[in-house]
């Protein structure tokens, strides 16, 4: 069963996510298209007058795919790129172990749902759904642990650099992990196996990763883009060039931010070179010291001459930072949309103008899907206590409070006692402006204490009240915690290997069958 709550109705949205979907005024000019009625056929024309390097992006997956067994799907997406008539939809996100958060499986599904939803649509067209691998992201506290049954487990790699690029020693210990967690859940033997080839039979996390997400998703055609690469950095060297001499996206951005800072909190600040360089175990940032570029904190130091030498020969060797991620992807892919958590979509506000600057269509911003899954026990504990799902996003003590509030037979809220005390001060008020205007003042400040006092009496006929209801309210509280880990959206903290260890592929195809690739609305999933 599905119920809806819009996410501007849950609480845990900011104000930009809700405004880009309102499609507030004050934000509208920082993106394209409507993310809630989307322009595909302008996105389409748009990406057509685009000179997307398809023969070498084609090029680079089949070397890419090389190692991997060969899913039809998946083959005949690659091989569609070639045609003109084929665009892509995209999602991307870092590779963190063992995918980290239930909303991996839910951008990836959503990419897959708006390729299969734009295919009926446009018949005349491909739609290939495309993961793009974060795998420079350096950053392990964030990437390397995962929350499950209630404990996070933490890969201590002792590794740094980009993340992609760390071995996969030490993640034995955090399978059996794993393992010891899941038990004997009908499908906990094959999805162990899956993660020991996954991590144990590759060397480094980026490879780990394709084979992961390739052998889970690979039925519904998903191809997997690692930008790690040396043929595909090639096609964004004007670009790096531009970046490294130029430096122009600095002032195009700032310029963004300036207005956009004015109504919201900055996702990403630009720095004047947007370029990491990149070596085993190394990602630091490029600056500019006089006729010199230095790589922070190491002895790298080049020459205008020699950095461009060095762009030449090894573009591998530079790593965009979030400023020019994004226009990376859009560079190699031909890309008509794509979609992204609230994070995301905020750095890609403050991008427009640079797009613009080097001519890249700056495609459809689509809000990734949430999604609440809500277990039979809870639901029917809810349906008990006559409480709608919907209501679980308030404040726990909120929700409580209302509860409490709604079956008492007590007059828990003191409406008339607050009116009395107001109508009896008005009366005092009079009369003390009627013999010193001076205890006007002191009036007043009778007043609060008063309604001070009222207000202390209201919580503390709560509070007992609640005594009465101790079963009902600890019910509430359970549920709470169980579908908001940690106070937080279960999809931001849970990881999706217990349901996959009870669902097995069958978890996939009902969270694809509950998607809505384009919605301003939270989903909650009851059943399974």
């Amino acid at each position: 069963m599905l119920e809806y709550i819009p996410y501007g109705k849950t609480g845990y949205f900011n104000q930009l996510v809700t405004d880009f979907l309102a499609e507030h005024p004050q934000i509208r000019p920082f993106y394209t298209y409507s993310p809630v009625h989307p322009d595909f056929d302008a996105a389409i024309r748009a990406r057509q007058q685009f000179d997307t390097p398809r023969a070498a992006l084609v090029a680079a997956l089949e070397q890419q795919y090389a190692p991997l067994e060969p899913v039809q799907p998946v083959q005949d997406n690659i091989r569609a790129l070639l045609e003109p008539t084929t665009f892509t939809v995209c999602t991307a996100h870092q590779p963190n172990i063992f995918t980290g958060y239930l909303y991996f499986v839910y951008k990836i599904l959503q990419t897959i749902r708006l390729c299969t939803t734009l295919k009926a649509q446009y018949p005349q067209y491909n739609f290939v759904p495309v993961y793009y691998m974060g795998s420079e992201d350096n950053d392990l506290e964030e990437l390397g642990s995962i929350y499950l049954e209630g404990k996070t487990l933490t890969w201590q790699a002792g590794q740094e650099g980009a993340v992609g690029r760390m071995q996969t020693a030490g993640l034995e210990q955090l399978i059996k992990q794993v393992k010891d967690t899941l038990g004997y859940a009908p499908h906990a033997v094959e999805l162990i196996t899956l993660l020991e080839q996954a991590y144990l039979g590759h060397s480094n996390i980026q490879d780990a990763t394709l084979y992961l997400v390739h052998a889970l998703f690979s039925r519904y055609g998903l191809v997997v883009v690692v930008p790690d690469n040396a043929a595909l950095k090639r096609l964004y060297i004007p670009v790096m060039k531009d970046e490294l001499f130029q430096q122009a996206s600095h002032q195009l951005v700032k310029h963004t931010l300036d207005k956009l800072s004015v109504h919201y909190k900055v996702q990403a600040n630009p720095r004047e070179i947007n370029l990491f360089y990149l070596q085993d175990g190394l990602r630091e940032r490029i600056v500019q010291e006089g006729d010199e570029w230095k790589v922070l904190h190491t002895k790298h130091s080049f020459t205008a001459a020699a950095l461009e030498a060095e762009l030449e020969a090894h573009p591998e060797r530079f790593s965009p930072n979030v400023i020019l991620r994004g226009m990376f992807q859009e560079t190699i892919l031909p890309n008509i949309a794509f979609i992204g958590g609230g994070g995301e979509i905020a750095y890609w506000m403050e991008l427009q103008e640079l797009f613009a600057h080097y001519k890249v269509p700056y495609p459809i911003l689509l809000l990734r899907n949430s999604l609440l899954l809500a277990d039979d026990i809870s639901v029917q504990r809810m349906q008990k206590l006559g409480i709608a799902l919907p209501e679980l996003f308030k404040p726990t003590e909120d929700i409580v409070n209302d509860y409490v509030k709604h079956h008492t037979n007590t007059s828990l809220v003191l409406k008339d006692e607050y009116a009395a005390i107001e109508q009896l001060f008005d009366e005092l008020e009079a009369k003390a402006r009627n013999i010193d205007v001076t205890l006007v003042a002191t009036t007043g400040s009778e007043r609060k204490k008063a309604l001070k006092s009222i207000g202390k009496l209201e919580h503390k006929f709560l509070r007992a009240e609640k005594k009465k209801f101790a079963w009902q309210t600890d019910q509430i509280r359970q549920v709470k915690s169980r579908l908001f880990p940690a106070g937080s959206l279960q999809e931001r903290k849970e990881n999706f290997l217990p349901w996959y260890a009870q669902e097995g592929p069958a978890f996939f195809d009902r969270i694809l069958a509950a998607i809505n690739p384009v919605t301003d609305q939270l989903t909650i999933l009851t059943g399974a």
